[in-house]
């Protein structure tokens, strides 16, 4: 529902309210002509598409399930969800995408790979990424800056400065060789 939608008589703190919600923070990337998006004026897709056209992923939603995406010619002025056979994520928001179609219906896009060596994010800083590498061995998982694992009142934080920080209602150290503490300075209570 967009604010035009609302009845005529709410006020406009209503209004004003209304305009936050989270899907509205999108519609500027997410409405508009198909013409604004990729420079010049391009004819609708007409009949069932056979082959690929290169979209733009402009956002995921549905906690990342859906993929929001824009292609030249595309039917309305509205970005279309499309699924995906592949990993999307953050980063890839704003860069080129191959698309195809569900039985050639311009209206169901399934996006098929992202274009790489496309640096197309549209703002001044691209979302927040953590590095995962894993090699069935071995998971290495890193953040710039602060590194939290956490569950219900449980939380292990692992910060740039070497803090390690395990909070929790109750924490248990247990092995069954020998368990040291050891440190600059060691305190208990």
């Amino acid at each position: 529902m967009k604010p035009r939608d609302l009845p005529k008589h709410l006020p406009d703190t209503a209004l004003a309210a209304h305009a936050r919600e989270p899907e509205d923070l999108l519609s500027p990337l997410l409405q508009g002509p198909a013409a604004s998006l990729f420079g010049s004026p391009v004819e609708p897709v007409q009949g069932p598409v056979h082959g690929v056209i290169v979209g733009t992923l402009l956002a995921l939603a549905d906690n990342g399930q859906t993929a929001l995406v824009s292609f030249a010619g595309q039917p309305g002025h509205e970005a279309l969800r499309a699924r995906s056979v592949v990993d999307l994520h953050g980063p890839h928001m704003g860069q080129g995408v191959v698309l195809m179609f569900e039985q050639g219906d311009v209206h169901k896009p399934i996006v098929m790979g992202v274009l790489r060596g496309q640096a197309a994010w549209p703002l001044a800083e691209q979302p927040a990424t953590v590095d995962v590498d894993a090699d069935g061995q071995r998971m290495v998982v890193s953040a710039k800056e602060q590194l939290v694992l956490r569950c219900g009142q449980a939380s292990i934080t692992l910060t740039r400065a070497g803090k390690v920080l395990i909070e929790g209602a109750h924490v248990l150290s247990r092995a069954s060789g020998v368990n040291r503490v050891k440190g600059g300075s060691v305190q208990l209570n």
